[in-house]
């Protein structure tokens, strides 16, 4: 009879620490989510305005400095592993040449992707810098584990099949998701629902992009058409992209012209989805889009927005 006790107490109490484990991360994530209703500071590809974009260099500093969010572009080599960078080709930010999908890890981990950062910002270049490698996710979420959060964009998904089954089984292995570490963000609203389907716990974040359309005598029009453009937007159109996204990003100026206004915030926020503006980097600008009353801007230069939030 004791020994059924003493199995039955040590069975209710591993069935209590699962339950505990699950109660704190489901806890983790609603606080995750709660949070986007303040300010966040994203470090748009790391502290890129002071180091090279992308590079571990630049998301340490970033997290040195106690940013919100690291954000990062995922894609996929030609052996199918998820790497950190941006561009769908590899020679801005490298000394290769060609489409990132073209070539294997070993290959893209052979490239120096430091040296130009220093040719091109005399001002902050660092021998330090030279020869900085290619981060693969992975990397990047082992050296900061649950210390920081990720704000990840599913680049060019067209370019890189396979993709988001890939991002979200390191999101889960990593256990990213229900404790609140991560948002996944993409200008393509199918690469988003792809995530849903494969996580429906992964918080999303719809891109757009406004500019004026020639077709439509110049106004304003969405990129993809995942919405209308900022002075046809309705309520409905909010709660459709609410239906799947815990929040929306956008561009604020295009070819020096504002394209969304107070108003647009404002009608985001009451349908449920937080505001993140990319990518501004004068301080001036920030000021204003806080003033307007965003909840989150990407920046370049993270210190510049800590300056103004602390």
């Amino acid at each position: 009879m004791q020994r059924r006790l003493l199995v039955t107490s040590i069975t209710l109490g591993l069935f209590g620490g699962a339950a505990t484990t699950a109660l704190a991360e489901s806890t983790s994530l609603e606080e995750q989510l709660k949070e986007l209703e303040s300010f966040q500071v994203i470090a748009h590809r790391g502290a890129s305005g002071h180091a090279p974009e992308s590079t571990m260099a630049a998301y340490e500093l970033a997290h040195e400095w106690g940013v919100d969010y690291l954000e990062l572009d995922a894609q996929i080599t030609s052996d199918g592993e998820v790497v950190v960078f941006h561009d769908d080709t590899i020679g801005r930010t490298s000394d290769g040449e060609g489409e990132i999908n073209d070539y294997t890890l070993e290959e893209l981990k052979a490239l120096d992707t430091g040296t130009w950062f220093n040719e091109q910002n005399p001002d902050s270049a660092d021998t330090a810098f030279e020869g900085a490698q290619i981060l693969t996710l992975e990397e990047l979420l082992e050296h900061f584990g649950h210390d920081a959060r990720y704000y990840i964009e599913t680049k060019s998904p067209q370019l890189n099949p396979g993709l988001e089954e890939a991002l979200v089984a390191l999101l889960e292995e990593h256990d990213l998701i229900e404790s609140g570490r991560v948002l996944v963000q993409s200008f393509e609203q199918d690469s988003l629902l792809k995530v849903h389907e494969l996580n429906e716990n992964i918080p999303l974040i719809q891109l757009v992009w406004y500019y004026p359309s020639e077709e439509k005598n110049g106004r304003l029009v969405e990129w993809t058409d995942v919405t209308p453009g900022p002075e046809e937007i309705t309520d409905g159109d909010f709660q459709a992209v609410a239906d799947y996204a815990v929040g929306l990003g956008t561009n604020f100026i295009y070819e020096g012209e504002e394209v969304i206004d107070a108003d647009f915030i404002r009608q985001a926020n009451d349908n449920g989805l937080p505001v993140h503006v990319y990518t501004i980097n004068e301080a001036d600008e920030m000021e204003r889009l806080m003033e307007m009353g965003v909840n989150g801007l990407f920046t370049n230069y993270s210190d510049r927005l800590l300056e103004l939030v602390e």
